[in-house]
């Protein structure tokens, strides 16, 4: 019993050690951090999206000037130009988003399987949900935008784009 004890006392002193090492924060302030840190994504990516509506509604009211006006004719170009790098700037920014939210999923995951050895386990999954419909719902934005803009973005590039947005969409379905 003693050799028990004093094994307990060593190994109770290395835990301390590696939470002093490594988790030198307390877990809620880790989740928190994470949690704006997906927020802030989420709220770069609806303002691309913004972006992006603001750049095809004016490239929309430059056409309109331009059967006027042939001077303004030169002014639509870099609008023209300007589009896909935004939507695909967007897209990166979702694939982003997405990861972020697969991985908090997998720790979740993780968190569920070590309960079952007696590890505390966080079983509010409205955190998670939440993550998923807003990630869904700036998908469907940025989606509506990609096909409203399609005739810009060209036979090459729409396909690519489509291709990408699937992914997602099913990555985040599976898991």
């Amino acid at each position: 019993l003693r050799l028990v004890a004093v094994l307990k006392a060593i190994l109770e002193g290395e835990k301390a050690a590696v939470l002093k090492r490594d988790h030198h924060l307390p877990l809620s302030f880790h989740r928190r951090q994470e949690e704006l840190k997906f927020s802030l994504g989420l709220q770069r990516l609806q303002h691309r999206i913004r972006e992006i509506q603001a750049l095809r509604d004016g490239s929309a009211a430059s056409l309109q000037l331009n059967v006027r006006d042939p001077q303004l004719k030169s002014e639509a170009k870099p609008l023209e130009s300007e589009l896909p790098t935004l939507i695909l700037e967007a897209v990166k920014e979702l694939e982003l988003a997405k990861q972020q939210v697969l991985k908090r999923i997998q720790i979740w995951k993780r968190q569920q399987q070590l309960a079952g050895n007696g590890a505390l386990f966080e079983e509010n999954l409205a955190p998670l949900q939440k993550r998923c419909e807003s990630l869904v719902e700036v998908y469907f934005q940025l989606h509506q935008q990609v096909m409203a803009a399609s005739a810009e973005l060209g036979a090459e590039l729409l396909p690519r784009l489509l291709e990408r947005f699937n992914e997602v969409l099913s990555s985040l379905v599976k898991r």
